[in-house]
């Protein structure tokens, strides 16, 4: 065993949060707050590093799998309908997109900013998903900072998590029940030649290091992180508490506090079959000995 799988292997995690079914996560790295959703529970909830609440946003508002910071403080949150922002200072709010096409949106999972202040998204059937059905087609998305909505993927099983590196020019998706899926990433942030990138059907959330990793949790695959890298060659997991991760952000001065939400075993089944939940999720934090990609802000004009 090499030192860094030594190190890997003996990560420690403190429990910050619990709710019913954690999601969507993101670290706002200038005011140290993070993020996180609760898919059945509602709302999007703030913690301090060490687990003091900031508050509450939407809390009534159901079925959030991604959030996204804006550059002003706002907290973008996907879901049901689009997307909605939150500024947690000024307590303004409002939707900041609600159409593709000139039809309203069924739902948004993950989002990602393009590096030109607007975001990558994924849709999601969230009709079938609240009505334990079949999921329909999804596909990925380009929302320029000036609200222009581009086609970039279509076809796709079930978006998940996403993200891009752009000094490499390619982009990720966890396209759960399909794989881990990798494109080509061109100057005009347009997608092409689509690959495996990790032979698995549960990838849900994903982050990169910087060794240009990509860590990949799975629903189905309990008490583990999976790191691949670009070429798709698994290398050693990460552990985790007990529970299927979710999701996972880097944050921290060094880019090494490791967040992870987690949610039992068999959350996922339970939320496809229309089953009540088994247990609790939690919102963990660890010291990773590998420095992750903090997820810059996304800069949208917002009233």
């Amino acid at each position: 065993m090499t030192d860094l799988s030594a190190q890997l292997s003996a990560m420690q995690f403190e429990k910050l949060a619990t709710g019913i079914y954690l999601e969507g996560l993101a670290v706002d790295h200038e005011r140290d707050v993070i993020w996180y959703s609760d898919v059945v529970g509602g709302g999007i909830h703030g913690v301090k590093p060490d687990g003091t609440p900031v508050g509450v946003l939407d809390p009534e508002r159901m079925w959030t799998g991604g959030i996204l910071i804006n550059s002003d403080g706002a907290v973008l949150s996907s879901g049901q309908g689009g997307v909605r922002w939150n500024n947690p200072q000024t307590g303004a709010s409002g939707w900041l997109i609600e159409e593709i096409g000139g039809e309203p949106v069924n739902g948004i999972n993950e989002m990602w900013p393009d590096g030109t202040g607007g975001m990558f998204f994924g849709t999601i059937d969230m009709e079938n998903i609240i009505a334990a059905r079949d999921t329909r087609p999804t596909a990925l998305y380009r929302l320029t900072r000036e609200r222009e909505v581009i086609p970039l993927a279509e076809g796709l099983r079930f978006t998940n998590g996403i993200a891009c590196n752009p000094a490499r020019g390619e982009f990720y998706c966890s396209e759960t029940f399909g794989k881990g899926l990798i494109w080509d990433m061109a100057p005009d942030l347009t997608l092409s030649n689509k690959r495996m990138l990790l032979d698995r059907d549960d990838c849900d959330g994903l982050a990169l290091d910087v060794d240009d990793n990509i860590w990949i949790p799975g629903v189905y695959s309990p008490n583990i992180i999976r790191r691949v890298t670009p070429a798709g060659q698994e290398l050693d997991p990460i552990p985790t508490p007990p529970g299927a991760t979710t999701q996972v952000r880097f944050g921290g001065k060094d880019g090494r506090d490791i967040y992870i939400v987690l949610v039992p075993e068999d959350a996922g089944d339970c939320l496809k079959n229309g089953r009540p939940l088994s247990g609790t999720s939690a919102l963990w934090r660890g010291r990773s000995p590998v420095a992750g990609v903090k997820v810059p802000p996304a800069d949208f004009a917002l009233i």
